[in-house]
C-alpha cells in the first residue's frame, strides 16, 4: 500500500512541475486516507487555483491554513487565491507577511496581492526585492513598474520597464506603458525603436496593439496629430479583433436597467453614510474628483472597486457568465437591499473604514446607481460629465485592461459614440427617477472654476471646507488608474478641447453626436 508520505511527495512533485490534474488526484487520494493532512489540502488548493477552480482552491487553502497556520507558503497561496477571487485579501496578506516569507516567488505573490488591493506602498518593496533576486524575470519588473507608476515614481518606473524589456524585448505591454510615463520630446522619444520593433513583430496581435498605441501617444506628444490618429486607429482595431462586440447587447442592457429601476427608491437599505460613489464615462475626470475628495481628512480613496457589482451579481441569483446582463438586472427585483448594502460594506473591509467616508471610484458604477440608491440610501453619488467629443476621444486613446467586463465598446470610434449616447440617456433617466440624489459635475467647470466646483462637491458630500482639497496634487496616496500621473499635476487646461487636434479623423463620431443632439451642428 502506498504510504501517506509517498502520496504527498508525489502530489507535491506533480504540483511543482505544473501537472495540476495529477496533483489534485494524488492529493485527493491522500485526503481519503488522511482527511486532516494540511499538505494535501495545500496541493489540491494550489493546483485548483492554477486551473481556475477558485471555490475549490479556497476551500482547500482555508483548511490548509487552519491546520498549519505557520506555514508561510500555505498563507501566501491563500492570500493570492482570495485576491484572484476578488474577495478581501488584505488580512490574509498581512498574516502571510508576518510569517516572514523568504522566497522570491512568495515576495512576488504577496506584492501582487497588495497591488491588487491598492496598497502599493507595501507592494513596491516586496516586488523590488523579488526583482533583485530574479533579475531576468521580465514580468516581475513590469509589475514593479506599475506599482511605481501608481506611486508617482516616474523615473524608477522607467528603469523597471527598461529592465523588463532587457529581459524580454517582446514584453509588448511595457512599450505602451513606457510611452505613458511622461510627455515625449524631440530629444527623448522612442519612435525609431518602436517602428523597428513593430516591423520585426510579425503581426502578432499583442505587439500590434501595444506598439501602435505607444507610437500614437509619442506622435501626439510631438504634435504629429495625423500620424497619431492613424496609429490609434490601428492599435484599437488590433486590440478589438475577435471580440465580436455589438452595440445591440449594451442597448438591451441599458433598457433592462431603465425598466427594472423605473420608480423612485423606497424605504430601507443599509443606513451607512460612508460610501461616496464617483461615476461617469471613463476618461471624464473621475480620478481627479477622487483625488480632490481624498485630500480631505475625513475621506479615504478606496480606488476602483468591483465590490458593488459583485454583490449585485450574487444577490441577483443569476449564474450567467456576464457580470451584468438583463437576467442579472431583473434578478435584482427580488433583492433584500439592506442585506446587499451591508454585504457590500463588509466586502470592502479592511480596505475602507480608515476615515468617516471612502470613495468608490469605479466609473461604470453609473450602471448601478438605481441599485446603489436602494441598497445604500445615504451614500453620495457623483457623476462626472465632460464634453462628449473629449470623453469619446479619451476612450479611444486609452488601452483598457483586456479582461475588463465594462470596456468592450472602446475599440471602435463609432461604438464609443453610440455607447456615450446610451450613457447620457441613462443619466437622464436617473435624474428623472431620483431627482436631487446625484450630483452631476462638469469636468470643464472643475478645471476653470476649481474652488467654486470643489466647494459644491464638498457641500454635496456633507463635508466641511478644507484647503487641502485645492492642492490634490500633493496628496501622497497611490492613484491606481490610467490617470495616475496626470492627477499628480496641479489643475490645468491642457486636456480641454483636445478633440480639435483630431477633428478630421473624428468626423463620423461628430456627426453621430450631432444627430443624437449631444453637440451643436456646424
Amino acid at each position: 500500500m502506498t504510504t501517506p508520505a509517498d502520496l504527498y511527495a508525489r502530489a507535491l512533485d506533480a504540483c511543482q512541475h505544473g501537472q495540476w490534474q495529477p496533483a489534485i488526484q494524488l492529493a485527493t487520494d491522500l485526503l481519503g486516507q488522511s482527511p486532516q493532512h494540511a499538505g494535501a489540502h495545500y496541493v489540491a488548493g494550489a493546483a485548483s487555483l492554477e486551473l481556475g477552480r477558485i471555490p475549490a482552491a479556497l476551500g482547500h487553502l482555508d483548511r490548509a491554513v487552519a491546520l498549519e497556520p505557520k506555514r508561510v507558503q500555505f498563507a501566501v497561496t491563500r492570500a493570492r487565491a482570495l485576491s484572484m477571487a476578488q474577495l478581501p485579501a488584505l488580512e490574509a496578506a498581512h498574516a502571510a507577511l508576518q510569517l516572514a516569507p523568504s522566497e522570491p516567488a512568495q515576495w512576488l505573490a504577496l506584492g501582487m496581492v497588495y497591488a491588487q488591493e491598492g496598497e502599493h506602498q507595501v507592494a513596491e518593496p516586496l516586488l523590488r526585492r523579488a526583482c533583485v533576486a530574479q533579475p531576468r524575470q521580465a514580468s516581475w519588473h513590469y509589475f514593479l513598474a506599475m506599482s511605481l507608476t501608481f506611486l508617482g515614481k516616474v523615473d524608477e518606473a522607467g528603469d523597471a520597464l527598461e529592465a523588463c524589456l532587457a529581459a524580454d524585448p517582446k514584453f509588448w505591454r511595457a512599450y505602451f506603458v513606457r510611452s505613458q510615463l511622461r510627455r515625449q520630446t524631440a530629444a527623448t522619444h522612442h519612435l525609431e525603436q518602436l517602428e523597428l520593433v513593430l516591423a520585426e513583430a510579425d503581426g502578432a496581435t499583442a505587439a500590434e496593439t501595444c506598439l501602435q498605441m505607444a507610437l500614437a501617444k509619442e506622435h501626439e506628444d510631438l504634435g504629429h496629430y495625423g500620424e497619431a490618429f492613424a496609429h490609434y486607429r490601428r492599435g484599437k482595431a488590433a486590440a478589438g479583433a475577435g471580440r465580436r462586440y455589438a452595440i445591440e447587447r449594451d442597448e438591451a442592457l441599458f433598457a433592462a436597467i431603465a425598466d427594472e429601476f423605473s420608480a423612485p427608491p423606497g424605504a430601507g437599505g443599509c443606513p451607512s453614510e460612508e460610501p461616496i460613489f464617483v461615476v461617469g464615462m471613463p476618461r471624464s475626470g473621475t480620478t481627479l474628483v477622487e483625488r480632490i475628495l481624498a485630500s480631505h481628512p475625513q475621506v479615504h480613496a478606496a480606488g476602483e472597486l468591483r465590490n458593488f457589482a459583485l454583490a449585485c451579481k450574487r444577490f441577483s441569483g443569476s449564474h450567467s457568465p456576464q457580470l451584468l446582463d438583463p437576467r442579472t438586472v431583473h434578478g435584482l427585483g427580488r433583492t433584500d437591499w439592506s442585506a446587499l448594502g451591508a454585504a457590500y460594506l463588509a466586502s470592502t473591509r479592511p480596505r475602507t473604514g480608515h476615515t468617516a467616508h471612502f470613495v468608490d471610484k469605479l466609473p461604470h458604477n453609473f450602471l448601478y446607481l438605481g441599485a446603489i440608491a436602494r441598497a445604500l440610501p445615504n451614500a453620495r453619488m457623483i457623476c462626472l460629465r465632460r464634453d462628449p467629443r473629449d470623453a469619446c476621444l479619451g476612450n479611444f486613446r486609452q488601452l483598457f485592461a483586456p479582461n475588463s467586463p465594462f470596456h468592450d465598446y472602446s475599440y471602435d470610434l463609432l461604438d464609443i459614440g453610440r455607447y456615450y449616447v446610451l450613457f447620457d440617456r441613462l443619466m437622464a433617466h436617473w435624474q428623472r427617477v431620483m431627482p436631487g440624489r446625484i450630483l452631476e459635475l462638469d469636468y470643464e467647470d472643475l478645471v476653470d472654476r476649481q474652488e467654486i466646483s470643489t466647494r459644491k462637491l464638498l457641500q454635496f458630500c456633507g463635508l466641511p471646507w478644507d484647503d487641502a482639497c485645492l492642492h490634490f496634487e500633493d496628496h501622497p496616496s497611490a492613484a491606481t488608474t490610467a490617470s495616475a500621473l496626470q492627477v499628480r499635476e496641479p489643475m490645468h487646461r491642457g486636456a480641454l478641447g483636445r478633440w480639435r487636434h483630431f477633428e478630421a479623423g473624428l468626423e463620423p463620431l461628430l456627426a453621430l453626436l450631432v444627430e443624437a443632439g449631444l453637440i451643436p451642428g456646424r
